[in-house]
């Protein structure tokens, strides 16, 4: 045992309070040191591992015959240090097993045990899962010196995110996995910039091998020629040859955190781009995918999958009621959801990230119109709103003109993460709603929310309205220097079609008595701050900015941030 439980307590016979009180302690000590090699063998052995402790008791070895991790602790049970070391290495340490350790995060540091049993998982003798964890390594160098084309010394983590070949990677250390995140909403880029040193992250992919039935050459060293090589600074790979390569039993995984959901087209095209099957699918409508997803995210607790009436709260106007068409499980409607892509080349990563920024913005949109509310909890103004997928990334938003009783639509086309267009249809006998279809492609960019830029439409459609009405009276004036009362009053009043102050408090003031939550009142009380945040090279949201929208009215700042200037 340990010095401290094998010390004498000769000296403090004469005071048994002392003497109480170091035996005491003595027994918590070993009961902390105790319970901690305790869980660790218990978290050891479930996950298929050996474990044994130092003679000394204050070291415990967790052992593979791959890998070993070495926890040296304090005679107290503190954790003082966590080393990995994989065959043929030397050990390193690890500082994210520590934080787990120390934190008494021990689910978090089962999961990087699991994580490093499974880069092993292949079949075949050692040294045949040696060769898998060197294709491994081989790949994160390259995706590394990929990661630092078109890099300058000023270019933020927003932009990595969404333009960089391989998004934001940050590569694998100790026990964590290489990651990528790959695309973030302006609503979290907004949340990043209201709460500095906050972990507001985006989508995310870890990078790893996974072993497999069927062998697949795989590179065993770095393939990338020159990470600044061409004019266009695209990668430029050298041939997988016999001495560079290696069949294996085994392919590469972007593995997702959540799987998501991904349009047939969409799988088709990756699927042609690395080569691989993606297995395990199940064919669905995209639409009831997305919405499972959303909720499930949104939610705690369970909520009917089969809901499509959502209600939605916004500041300053009435709360929209959307209604989802799920469609059906058409060829090019249908979709699955996707935990893993595999690959076996490098080369193929920034095209398949590109395919997923352009499905995870075109979901981000129809989950705008999700909501945990599928109940309208008040008697509040209710503005209704039907969206309805078409072939590929693009739907319909079906409204009841604003001014008249016909129908309105607005078609948005997402042709990639970072472009969108957007047409608005009327009958050709109602009035303009002062939207042009430039206007709505940019606040769609800006905030990648359908309730935000609906509301935008409907203030527009609202000044229209005002302006029309205050032209009106002027010329009335002009004609009738002194009108009577009964004409002003008739004016105003709710009879007929809606006055200045009625369509304005039903298309701009009004604010519902429920508001979904206080993610709902942050985004859409500042998210058109954020510019063209999202298309261009510098995302950041200025402060003079937010006070900006913070000092001016509701009306006034949705025509400061969402014009164009």
């Amino acid at each position: 045992m340990d010095k401290p439980l094998q010390r004498p307590i000769s000296n403090a016979a004469g005071d048994p309070l002392l003497s109480c009180m170091e035996k005491i302690q003595r027994t918590l000590n070993a009961k902390s040191l105790f319970s901690v090699m305790n869980r660790l063998e218990s978290l050891s052995k479930q996950k298929g591992l050996n474990v044994h402790a130092s003679p000394s008791g204050t070291a415990c070895y967790i052992t593979s015959n791959m890998f070993y991790i070495e926890v040296q602790l304090e005679k107290d049970g503190n954790v003082m240090d966590v080393k990995l070391a994989h065959l043929g290495e030397a050990p390193v340490v690890c500082d994210d097993l520590v934080q787990h350790l120390r934190m008494k995060n021990y689910d978090a540091f089962g999961k990087i045990l699991e994580d490093l049993s499974n880069l092993y998982q292949i079949p075949g003798n050692s040294e045949m899962k040696a060769k898998g964890y060197l294709a491994l390594q081989a790949l994160e160098k390259d995706l590394y010196s990929m990661s630092l084309l078109d890099r300058t010394q000023d270019v933020n983590r927003v932009t990595e995110v969404l333009h960089g070949k391989v998004g934001h990677l940050v590569p694998r250390t100790g026990g964590t996995p290489m990651n990528i995140e790959f695309y973030i909403s302006p609503y979290q880029v907004l949340e990043a910039e209201l709460n500095p040193g906050s972990q507001v992250c985006g989508t995310k992919m870890v990078v790893t091998v996974e072993g497999t039935d069927t062998l697949h050459k795989l590179p065993l060293s770095p393939l990338l020629v020159d990470s600044h090589a061409g004019e266009d600074s695209n990668p430029t790979f050298l041939p997988l040859t016999d001495e560079l390569s290696m069949d294996l039993p085994a392919f590469f995984v972007l593995k997702f955190h959540q799987p998501i959901p991904i349009s047939s087209f969409s799988i088709e095209e990756i699927q042609r781009l690395t080569g691989i099957q993606i297995t395990g699918l199940e064919l669905a409508p995209l639409y009831e995918l997305i919405v499972q997803s959303t909720l499930k995210e949104k939610c705690s607790e369970d909520l009917s999958m089969h809901n499509s009436r959502f209600f939605v709260s916004l500041p300053d106007c009435p709360k929209h009621c959307y209604f989802i068409n799920k469609g059906s499980e058409k060829s090019d409607l249908a979709g699955a959801l996707v935990s893993k892509i595999p690959f076996s080349h490098p080369k193929c990563v920034p095209g398949v990230i590109e395919i997923l920024r352009h499905q995870v913005a075109y979901n981000s949109l129809i989950s705008s119109c999700v909501s945990e509310k599928h109940i309208n909890e008040d008697d509040s103004e209710l503005l209704y709103f039907e969206v309805v997928p078409h072939k590929n990334t693009s739907f319909s938003v079906f409204f009841l003109h604003p001014l008249k009783e016909n129908l309105a639509c607005v078609i948005i086309d997402v042709i990639t993460s970072r472009e969108v267009q957007c047409c608005l249809h009327l009958n050709p006998q109602d009035p303009t709603l002062n939207s042009s279809d430039d206007f709505i492609a940019r606040a769609v960019k800006r905030c990648m929310s359908v309730p935000v830029v609906m509301r935008a439409i409907f203030r527009n459609a609202a000044k229209v309205k005002a302006d029309s009405e205050t032209q009106d009276m002027e010329a009335d004036k002009q004609q009738k220097p002194e009108p009577p009362c009964e004409q002003i009053t008739d004016s105003n009043t709710p009879e007929g079609s809606p006055s200045v102050a009625a369509q304005q408090d039903l298309v701009v003031t009004e604010k519902p008595s429920i508001t979904d939550s206080p993610k709902e009142n942050l985004s859409t009380a500042k998210l058109e701050t954020l510019g063209d945040n999202m298309e261009k090279s510098n995302p950041t949201v200025s402060t003079e900015t937010l006070c900006r929208v913070e000092e001016s009215s509701s009306t006034a700042s949705t025509e400061a941030v969402m014009i164009d200037k």
